[in-house]
């Protein structure tokens, strides 16, 4: 039986990065942006970054089933035109420049971080 192909927009949906220390966690991306993340009232275990509809975020979050690590997967948040100054708050924010920035022709600039938490979290600006 053949399935019907999906017309997909972006393969990523939604992200959580993991925390031990929430409060720690969001000083460290708020001031790594230098943009305050979102919380909902209904979920205190959540801060989401900010984003646009359609557009795709994530949050950090804290709880039952959030250990940070430093293996497996690896999310890209976007830093379009302001890479060089979010990896200048790297350390500043608590964390450490894992792999500097890089070129990839046809995709962009990209880096790694270690956050507050010891996730491994990948920095990625098209321009």
């Amino acid at each position: 039986m053949a399935t019907a192909e999906m017309t997909v927009t972006s393969t990523i949906t939604w992200f959580e990065i993991p925390a031990t220390d929430f409060a720690r966690a969001v000083r460290f991306y708020e001031t790594l942006f230098a943009s305050p993340l979102h919380h909902e009232a209904d979920w205190p275990n959540l801060a989401i970054f900010p984003y646009q509809r359609p557009g795709v975020s994530g949050a950090v979050a804290t709880g039952e089933g959030h250990r940070p690590s430093g293996d497996g997967v690896v999310i890209y948040l976007n830093c379009d035109g302001r890479i060089d100054a979010v990896l200048d708050r790297v350390e500043k924010a608590g964390g450490s420049i894992v792999e500097p920035k890089n070129h990839i022709p046809s995709v962009g600039w990209v880096a790694q971080i270690r956050d507050s938490e010891g996730n491994r979290v990948g920095l990625h600006a098209a321009a």
